[in-house]
This record gives C-alpha cells, sequence and structure tokens, in this order.
C-alpha cells in the first residue's frame, strides 16, 4: 500500500487532465460516502430529533416560502 506522502507526491505529477478527472472521481466518492453515513443515520434515528422539531416550526407557522 502506498503512504500518504507518495499519493501526494503522484497526484503533483498529474497532468491537469488527470488531475481534473482525479478531482471529479473524488468528488463522487465523497458524494457516495456521505449519501451512505446520511442513510445510515436516518436508520438509526439521529436525525428523528431535527425532524419532529422541523415539523412542528412548520405546523406552528414559522417558515417561509423559498
Amino acid at each position: 500500500m502506498l503512504t500518504l506522502e507518495q499519493i501526494e507526491s503522484a497526484i503533483l505529477q498529474l497532468s491537469p487532465d488527470e488531475y481534473k478527472k482525479l478531482i471529479e472521481w473524488f468528488a463522487d466518492l465523497d458524494y457516495q460516502r456521505w449519501d451512505k453515513q446520511l442513510e445510515k443515520d436516518i436508520a438509526d434515528g439521529k436525525l428523528e430529533a431535527l425532524a419532529q422539531e422541523a415539523i412542528a416550526e412548520f405546523k406552528a407557522g414559522h417558515c417561509r416560502e423559498i
């Protein structure tokens, strides 16, 4: 396995086109991991209190159209 230092060095040697592709790939990977974590948090009920608070605020009329 490569060390972080070796990966950083390799990235610095990429052409602009390869670097752009890497950035796009990394952003996609980050979004996928974010989605998985969000799904897990929802399934674990970690967002339930926030959801209930938002619903209560909406029902109380504390909202505005965007």
